[in-house]
């Protein structure tokens, strides 16, 4: 039987999906690239913004419509959410934790029966070894779920609490990995500031990424995400005492108004978070900042947009991620009034995106003339290669060189040109 796996939304999706790969693969499963070939079609949801399960409902139709006989499973955030939306045109659903139990599902799915969730027992997915998509960047979790019950956020509801991994287990995958070549090892969990605390005798993340850092070779580590309430000085100091972790870090401060931020239960205020913004830029050398914005928060009124305006002003962000607030069921802002318009919301879209234009096209700047470490990632067209500094910033470089020797590999390049989202180089 040929399968194929669809991703939607973030890097643990994508994590989740190369470890439901290694079930199917175990199975005899063949994968296809062509979905439209597939016996089987697994989707990986996402619950994060209605737009992403519009996206899910749209395609299970245009499934059904061109091939009745496919079967279609579910897993991700959105069978949590919308189970109801789902059951209706899909075969059957399952939480990514019961992913052990896969094969009884496909089993049973085969004999036209459909398990509930409730007849499956939890077991630790993250036992079952990926198989990872490239073979030089690996996605390593390191906890899953999360505490904090954001208002606006369905995680807590969908990955339930915190659960760390053991740290020898983390340190046991990270050193096969780096034995096998891999060049980036991106570690992974809804708040990794966490990681640890909900472990007896365990480590917590700072000295986690210490010992990571210590494995013998030549590779780099990045992390995603901190929350900025949990980030300690410790977190600080070890970053900028290990070469291998990268410098770049995604600090999500979702909107720039106090109002707005105890509205969301995010745990600081602005001046909190723009106080560790100054204390990471001091103690971290050529750091590269990135964040999260939610455009349209209930009740955000125009000053409370221009706070985050002036947020972005202080602490001039390499890099933002913005979205536009969008009602999620079971948490606690979907009963609050959404009262900010669509059409309001795509104006200071369109504000805060120029005001990172500006800043990016700043720093990226500033690296003209200077030689960068870039690990090429793929080619394109015309023989450009396309990867990516420490600082996660995106690089172009022209050759002719063969595929063979740059991708996957981590070389000099001397940079020439920028603008708002690329720089351009050559390898020296």
């Amino acid at each position: 039987m040929k399968y194929f796996i669809k991703t939607f939304g973030c890097q643990m999706n994508k994590s989740d999906s190369e470890r439901i790969t290694s079930v199917l693969e175990s199975l005899k499963y063949k994968k296809t690239n062509d979905l439209t070939k597939a016996q089987l079609v697994i989707l990986n949801t996402c619950s994060v913004r209605d737009s992403a399960e519009s996206r899910v409902l749209s395609l299970i139709r245009n499934l059904k419509k061109k091939n009745k006989n496919v079967v279609i499973g579910v897993t991700g955030c959105m069978i949590h959410i919308r189970p109801d939306k789902l059951e209706k045109n899909t075969n059957f659903l399952f939480d990514i934790r019961n992913l052990s139990n896969l094969p009884k599902l496909l089993e049973n799915n085969l004999c036209k029966q459909v398990l509930n969730l409730s007849q499956l027992k939890t077991k630790s997915y993250f036992k079952i070894n990926p198989i990872h998509q490239s073979n030089f960047q690996a996605y390593v979790p390191i906890m899953t779920g999360c505490n904090n019950f954001c208002t606006y956020c369905v995680v807590p509801y969908t990955r339930d609490r915190e659960k760390s991994r053991a740290s020898k287990d983390i340190i046991k995958e990270v050193k096969n990995l780096i034995k096998q070549g891999y060049q980036a090892i991106t570690l992974l969990g809804q708040n990794v500031n966490s990681y640890g605390n909900d472990l007896k005798n365990e480590i917590k993340f700072p000295d986690l990424l210490s010992k990571l850092a210590k494995i013998e070779g030549n590779f780099w580590i990045w992390f995603v995400t901190s929350h900025p309430k949990d980030m300690s000085n410790d977190l600080i100091d070890i970053i900028a005492k290990n070469n291998k972790i990268c410098n770049y870090i995604h600090l999500p401060i979702q909107a720039g108004s106090n109002k707005i931020l105890k509205a969301m239960n995010r745990g600081y205020t602005k001046e909190k978070y723009l106080e560790l913004v100054e204390k990471i830029r001091k103690k971290i050398k050529d750091v590269s900042l990135s964040t999260d914005i939610i455009i349209g928060f209930p009740g955000e009124t125009k000053q409370d947009f221009n706070d985050t305006i002036n947020i972005f002003k202080l602490a001039k962000f390499d890099m933002v991620y913005i979205c536009r607030y969008s009602p999620r069921p079971k948490t606690v802002a979907f009963k609050f009034k959404n009262n900010v318009s669509i059409l309001e919301k795509k104006r200071r879209d369109k504000v805060l995106t120029k005001l990172l234009e500006k800043y990016s096209l700043e720093f990226n700047k500033k690296l003209i003339g200077k030689t960068v470490d870039v690990l090429v990632e793929n080619k394109s067209k015309n023989n450009i290669y396309i990867g990516k500094t420490k600082t996660y910033k995106t690089v172009k470089v022209a050759s002719k060189i063969s595929a063979s020797k740059l991708i996957g590999k981590i070389v000099k390049i001397k940079i020439k040109k920028a603008d708002n989202s690329n720089l351009e180089g050559r390898i020296k």
